[in-house]
């Protein structure tokens, strides 16, 4: 799919104010800014170890997500530079994870490498194939991963957890920034091509499923664990309606292009009828 050199110019300048807010008033570092003298203040828990390890497994998966990420977006400067920046700032959420397991003691160093190694024994995918399809995917995976590191900052802060409150405070931050990236991007996409956008995003919005399904190990039952996931209708009221009133749509134009595109594809899978014989007399 050609690019337009409008079309790059605006992803360049969309990528330009994302670097700029972030160079400015969002970087953080993970050992300065981080204060891990709070460390024995912090209530831990095997919850709070689960939750842990849970999204530092997510996060180890960076080099697949970058390396397909490039794969789609390499021609076009605004989204591979993008690229570039979410995974460096995914790579320091790992990090902090796992400083914090090994720092608190929620895990030795072999129980933490033991994991390690059943992550790196599976490859993530792409669950989508087209740029446009994720960064529809990317919209909604970082509404939700947004969601999830909120309630766990709020959480600490009930609980007195200064430590991991701040750690939550600042990769919350990081995620936000992403969705509003992502967002932007998909609002450039409608202005493009509104049905072809609402087309994609209806199809990504009905097979969503968030990166470690299927990866990280025991994921369904860590899932039973509070704090690892969240419900889907909290994740329906405040990830995918706000995006889709950004995004100027709403339910039922998703529900009714997802309609249209499985009655084409039903058709288009559909065997020809044959023609009948003339009859002979």
């Amino acid at each position: 799919m050609s690019i337009s050199i409008a079309q790059r110019e605006r992803a360049y300048r969309a990528y330009n104010e994302f670097f700029d807010l972030a160079e400015r008033k969002r970087r953080w570092h993970p050992f300065n800014d981080v204060p891990w003298e709070k460390m024995d203040r912090d209530k831990n828990s095997e919850e709070v170890a689960i939750c842990l390890e849970t999204f530092c497994g997510v996060e180890l998966y960076v080099p697949d997500y970058t390396a397909n990420g490039f794969n789609l977006t390499r021609n076009i400067f605004g989204h591979a530079w993008f690229q570039a920046n979410w995974g460096y700032e995914e790579s320091k959420h790992g990090l902090v994870f796992r400083e914090y397991l090994i720092q608190s003691g929620l895990r030795t160093l072999e129980q933490y490498y033991a994991f390690e190694d059943k992550i790196f024994g599976q490859v993530w995918n792409l669950p989508f194939h087209t740029r446009r399809q994720m960064t529809c995917y990317g919209a909604l995976q970082e509404s939700a991963t947004y969601l999830i590191y909120q309630a766990q900052k709020e959480k600490a802060k009930r609980e007195g957890a200064e430590l991991l409150e701040k750690i939550f405070f600042f990769i919350s931050r990081d995620e936000a920034a992403h969705h509003g990236f992502y967002r932007k991007v998909l609002q450039l996409e409608m202005e493009d091509d509104r049905e072809g956008t609402i087309s994609d995003l209806s199809h990504v919005v009905a097979n969503f499923q968030m990166p470690g399904v299927g990866l990280i190990p025991e994921y369904d039952e860590r899932l039973k664990v509070a704090g690892v996931g969240i419900s889907s209708d909290h994740f329906l009221q405040q990830g995918i309606f706000p995006l889709l009133k950004v995004l100027g749509t709403d339910r039922r134009e998703l529900i009714a292009s997802l309609q249209k595109s499985r009655m084409a594809a039903a058709a288009a899978r559909a065997p020809e009828k044959p023609e009948l014989a003339p009859v002979q007399a």
